[in-house]
Order: C-alpha cells, then sequence, then structure tokens
C-alpha cells in the first residue's frame, strides 16, 4: 500500500496547518515544502510537528551542503525524514546518514537531475528513501510532468522509493507500471483543489487498492 505524503509549499504556516487539518485522515506523511523551510525556517518544521504530532514530518530542506548542521537543526525541530540531494558530493550524504542513525530518523534522497551512475552510486544507503522527482520548473516553464522513463529498475524490493512533482490521479495507473513507488508525493493537486479534502480522499482511494 501506498503512503501519500502532502506537499506544502508556497503559504504562510498558519494555511499550512489549516489545509492540512482538512486533509490529515487521507494522508500519511506531511511535507514541509523548502519554499516554508527558506521562508519561516525551523519554526515551519517545529510547528507543523506541534500541530501533527502523530504524523512523520519530513523536511524538504534539499541539503547540498554543510549537511551535518542542517540535519540536526531539522531533527532537533522535530522532523522525522530530511532530504538532501542526490547529486552532492557522497561525503555530504555520508554525513546526512550518519546523523539520521544518531537520531533514529530518515534520509530522503532527491534524485532530481541526478545522473544514471550517481543514481547507481547512491544504492549502496538502502536504509534511505529515494525520491524520483520531476523539477516544479520543469512543470511549471516547459509543461511536463512526465515519468515514463522512470523505472524501478535500479531499486531492490527492500527499498523506499517515493516519487514527487505534477503527480495527478490521471497520472497513477503510469506510475505503478514503472516506478511502483511506495510513497507518492502530492501538493498541488491536493492543496489547489476547489476542495482539498475530497481531492485527498480520491487518492487515498485509488492508493488503497
Amino acid at each position: 500500500m501506498m503512503k501519500i505524503q502532502l506537499a506544502l509549499d508556497r503559504m504562510e504556516i498558519n494555511e499550512a496547518i489549516e489545509l492540512t487539518r482538512k486533509v490529515e485522515d487521507s494522508i500519511d506523511w506531511i511535507e514541509v515544502g523548502t519554499s516554508l523551510i527558506k521562508e519561516f525556517g525551523m519554526t515551519s518544521v517545529r510547528e507543523m510537528k506541534q500541530a501533527f504530532p502523530f504524523k512523520t514530518i519530513v523536511a524538504d530542506i534539499k541539503t547540498i551542503d554543510n549537511a551535518r548542521y542542517e540535519f540536526e537543526m531539522c531533527f532537533e525541530a522535530g522532523a522525522d525524514v530530511a532530504t538532501v540531494m542526490g547529486l552532492s558530493p557522497l561525503v555530504t550524504i555520508e554525513a546526512c546518514m550518519e546523523v539520521a542513525k544518531r537520531y533514529n530518523k530518515l534520509v530522503m534522497i532527491d534524485l532530481l537531475n541526478t545522473t544514471e551512475q550517481q543514481k547507481r552510486d547512491l544504492m549502496k544507503y538502502k536504509e534511505a528513501v529515494f525520491c524520483e522527482h520531476v523539477s516544479k520548473d520543469q512543470q511549471e516553464e516547459l509543461g511536463e510532468a512526465n515519468y515514463g522513463n522512470i523505472t524501478d529498475s535500479l531499486y531492490s524490493p527492500d527499498m523506499k522509493v517515493a516519487a514527487a512533482g505534477g503527480i495527478k490521479l490521471d497520472s497513477l495507473d503510469l506510475l505503478r507500471k514503472t516506478l511502483n513507488p511506495e510513497i507518492l508525493i502530492i501538493g498541488s493537486a491536493i492543496t489547489k483543489a476547489e476542495n482539498p479534502a475530497e481531492a485527498a480522499a480520491k487518492f487515498k482511494q485509488v492508493e488503497a487498492k
């Protein structure tokens, strides 16, 4: 059964909390998006964890350097998962993994713009979550959110795989056939829906099948 991770971006903290309350029965993980962290810092992570103490909180900090400091900061603020870019130096990934292990938390490796070889080099971190990511700029500037060329061939059955970027209800069949992710990261299809609770419930229904 897939988990649904709600991606919260481009809004105030109180808006993010209010929206999440409307959909919390249909989601599993809550992502404090990069824009929230950039605008409001660790306060956004801290307040989200306080509001939803029993949900998994993902700090989408997109670390690419200064890993130990940034990951400690996220976990101290209450995050259960923090993100690092897969194109970071391996020493950075190693530092993230070490900090996460010390705090008994998870690392999500964002594979945006990584090469096939970089992905293969990262496969040794089997305890991480691997996120196949179609970028916001690719979606908005080029009008593309194509997962058709992404497959699960690199991943062993015991590895956690996530998909992010422009996911809609009508793209789930293709995702299941190609990547078959354990975690669906969904943003605007829920947050910008006319009725977010109804939209989230529809994803939950499909995810449960």
